[in-house]
């Protein structure tokens, strides 16, 4: 089968979106399929013989608002790129918009895949590749409605609320398309729950998968001894969802009691807001700010982290959960969205915003460092029984299958 993934961006080393078009090309490619992904700026890591063909955006928001007012007109040379631009300059997220465009552009000309399956572009571009005759199979990983509210509630002036709906508004456009795709995947129950609400999509159009979590690279070092009150945290995508300043302020009640010091990695983490907390709280020379790393970076975090610490507020799957426990981490992490699942009773669960359950969580297991081995070896055999990716891919499949069945069905109905 040739098959076409979409991705409008793809962060190699964090963000699930990047990390979920790499490995599920890859067993695709592993179960003798051909796989192409069609990505827009920053471009994943894909492994042979998956195929990367590069969709270049304006990549707006790598320069500085200046820049981006003024851009060289000679780079607004197609309808696309006028519309990423006019969007950007105007506070409105059009990255999906515009990539949807240039897909549906490309897949036109290349027309030769037997199934396209689009990783939560969610634009009408998409539904023109499905008008072409083409079976589309989409991915929502989680309801971004959910992340807009809560920026929205976190934003402290009317003029930032409105700003943030303003750039959230893409999600109309999201909205109307999710409604009239027919195979929709998502990567838990409570991401299905969710997004059936705010799509409003019967429920049972909704196929769970769960992600998978590559065991060779995310492993123990049983050997290793880890460090000594060293508290881990990933923080990907929107920050406001990630409950970093809930963690930071149990580091502050920690910090009476413990010598610990947090190491946070992530692109966005290190922000002033985030700086300007964790100096107002009297621990900012106790919190460690990294940037993106590789994922055999990441492992290795993984593997020396006394603790590793999940305190989202939502999250649709929780891939720094599974990840830590996939190295044999103790994991602390919120009862918020699909963290249940995924941790069960391998880890520690609190509720999420309650910074005192959090910090004594975390106590209770820099206490004790036989519970903290127990929870370890047991987080590493949830991960490795029940998420890998070969059985993600397996599913997938059979909903590209059923995808096919649907599209030859709905030829023949139109021929007579």
């Amino acid at each position: 089968m040739r098959i076409c993934l979409l991705s409008y961006r793809s962060y190699r080393y964090s963000g699930g979106q990047g990390i979920y078009l790499r490995y599920l090309s890859r067993a695709l490619c592993q179960l003798g399929h051909e796989v192409d992904v069609l990505s827009g700026p920053p471009y994943p890591d894909l492994d042979p013989p998956v195929r990367l063909i590069k969709l270049p955006s304006l990549d707006l928001y790598s320069m500085s608002s200046i820049s981006r007012l003024f851009i060289d007109p000679r780079r607004l040379d197609s309808v696309p790129d006028i519309v990423e631009w006019l969007g950007v300059i105007s506070g409105y997220f059009a990255e999906p918009l515009s990539f949807g465009m240039r897909a549906y552009r490309f897949i036109r000309q290349h027309n030769n895949y037997d199934i396209v399956h689009d990783n939560q572009t969610l634009a009408y571009g998409v539904l023109r590749i499905q008008q072409l005759g083409l079976p589309v199979v989409e991915t929502i990983h989680h309801s971004v409605f959910l992340d807009r509210e809560l920026a929205v509630k976190a934003a402290k002036s009317i003029k930032d609320k409105l700003g943030l709906r303003w750039w959230y508004s893409f999600l109309n456009m999201q909205k109307k398309v999710a409604q009239q795709l027919p195979y929709i995947i998502t990567v838990s129950q409570d991401s299905a729950q969710h997004i059936a609400r705010t799509f409003n999509i019967p429920r049972e159009r909704l196929r769970i998968v769960y992600n998978g979590i590559d065991t060779e690279i995310f492993s123990p070092n049983w050997g290793k001894k880890r460090a000594e009150n060293r508290l881990l945290t990933v923080i990907s995508g929107n920050i406001a969802v990630k409950g970093l300043n809930y963690l930071l302020d149990a580091v502050a009640i920690l910090r009476q009691q413990h010598c610990v010091e947090l190491v946070v990695i992530g692109k966005g983490a290190d922000n002033p807001t985030t700086r300007k907390l964790a100096a107002q709280l009297g621990i900012f020379d106790y919190v460690k700010f990294i940037g993106e790393v590789t994922t055999e970076e990441l492992a290795d975090h993984y593997r020396t982290a006394t603790i590793v610490v999940v305190p989202s507020t939502y999250e649709g799957f929780g891939l720094p959960a599974a990840e830590a426990m996939a190295c044999g981490a103790p994991v602390v992490a919120t009862t918020a969205g699909a963290l249940p699942e995924v941790v069960g009773d391998a880890g520690l669960l609190v509720p999420p915003g309650d910074v005192r359950a959090l910090a004594a969580a975390i106590s209770a297991l820099l206490n004790n460092e036989e519970r903290r081995r127990l929870l370890g070896e047991a987080g590493h055999r949830r991960i490795t029984q029940n998420f890998n990716w070969e059985t993600a891919a397996r599913r997938t499949l059979d909903i590209y299958a059923e995808a096919r069945e649907q599209q030859k069905y709905l030829a023949r109905q139109h021929r007579q």
